[in-house]
């Protein structure tokens, strides 16, 4: 296989407080390859949200490596990765065509060129009728599309999603999860998402990365190879699949498992 995208090597950190050292990670490593869509699960508070921290520099390696296209990542070194957090961080002062717009205008990097991107990714996810709207107009799952088309027009090597869906409903998450999954398997990104819902990693996920408790280790890596037909795969799609319950069942199992 070629070489890894990203490659986590026994990453740890420990949270320095009044009350002494709390170890948050121990020794993570696991690899993410060009396309591959990987999810990482894990009890709350073991430190999921932490790796991606780690990965995008919001947080300095404490012990470990991180190597990203084979070159070992230090402090300041350029990336370029798009973020989505669990709120998708509109404002309400600037239309939708303009939030999209505001990672070109802090990157400077409003050419006509990037324009036309935000322009063709806007009409591509249905957005078009509410370019000139307030992000208050629009429904939730219409505010996390603009948030990705916001993220995707930097065109960004990796995708990191912090559980971008729980603050939705669940109708209205699932509706989203199966289209930002389709969006980003169909635009061919490579992507990282930290969520602690099973179903939701096992619908969108190429591989399952199992955390244990804090300090989080790898429990396990499990490869998600779902029975489609000629069916594509989509998140939605995925939840129908025959063998679908079977690899939630096991990813519950590790998870309940001591490492």
């Amino acid at each position: 296989m070629n070489q890894p995208l990203l490659e986590l090597q026994k990453l740890s950190l420990s949270y320095h407080t009044m009350e002494g050292e709390v170890a948050a990670l121990s020794d993570i490593t696991f690899s993410v390859h060009e396309g591959e869509f990987v999810a990482v699960v894990g009890p709350s508070g073991c430190g999921k949200s932490t790796i991606l921290n780690l990965i995008c520099g919001l947080l300095p390696i404490e012990k470990g490596d991180i190597y990203f296209r084979g070159e070992r990542l230090a402090k300041g070194s350029p990336l370029n990765i798009g973020y989505m957090l669990q709120k998708d961080h509109l404002f309400e002062w600037r239309t939708v065509y303009k939030n999209i717009l505001l990672g070109l205008e802090i990157r400077h990097m409003k050419t006509a060129e990037h324009l036309a991107r935000a322009d063709a990714l806007i009409e591509q996810y249905g957005l078009s009728a509410f370019r000139d709207s307030r992000p208050s107009q629009l429904s939730g799952g219409m505010r996390q599309r603009a948030a990705l088309i916001r993220t995707l027009v930097l065109d960004p090597d990796l995708m990191l999603l912090d559980e971008p869906f729980s603050a939705l409903d669940y109708q209205t998450r699932l509706s989203v999860a199966d289209d930002i999954g389709t969006i980003l398997r169909s635009s061919g990104k490579t992507a990282v998402l930290v969520t602690h819902d099973i179903s939701e990693a096992v619908s969108m996920a190429d591989r399952v990365i199992v955390l244990t408790p804090r300090p989080a280790r790898v429990q396990s890596i499990i490869p998600i190879s779902l029975s489609l037909g000629d069916a594509p795969r989509t998140p939605m799609a995925s939840r129908n699949a025959p063998d679908f319950k079977t690899y939630f069942n096991l990813i519950w199992k590790e998870l309940h498992t001591d490492a």
